[in-house]
């Protein structure tokens, strides 16, 4: 599978293409990268998104693997704007669904960032938790670059 890794903010990252769409994103760094256009995009596009030039949200095809509930907690984090959160509870009652799912299904997204589940937090405003490589940490630091530094 074509892959790329590159440094971020956030410690590096590695993206991957499958079939002309991305299909992960991983925390870390894989060797022996196999650069395509999409892939290139999809870095220039994040780096953009770290250094705040990219608000308006990622132009990229997506193809996460996934249940059909899963895809559809996925479609509606993508739906976030940039800088603004919401809470398990509300995706939850708008998929008539239980928070504690689409938890589940945020865990399990497979393309962090790109597909912003940071910006999903808990009912009292908690963090909750994040996949990232330092976990909420990550997801803070991710809240505070699109906040200008703001929690």
């Amino acid at each position: 599978m074509a892959h790329l890794s590159f440094n971020s903010p956030v410690g590096p990252l590695a993206l991957f293409e499958q079939n002309g769409a991305i299909v992960a994103l991983d925390w870390g760094w894989l060797p022996e990268a196999e650069e395509t256009p999409l892939l290139l995009r999809a870095r220039d596009q994040l780096e953009a998104y770290f250094d705040g030039r990219l608000r308006s949200g990622f132009d990229l095809p997506l193809a996460a693997s996934g249940t059909e509930f899963q895809k559809r907690v996925w479609a509606s984090l993508t739906a976030i704007p940039f800088g603004v959160t919401t809470t398990y509870r509300e995706i939850a009652l708008a998929l008539g669904s239980s928070p504690r799912a689409v938890g589940g299904a945020c865990g399990r997204n497979p393309i962090p960032i790109i597909v912003p589940c940071h910006r999903v937090l808990g009912a009292n405003g908690s963090l909750g938790g994040y996949s990232g490589i330092d976990g909420i940490e990550t997801k803070a630091a991710l809240l505070q670059l699109e906040n200008g530094g703001q929690r």
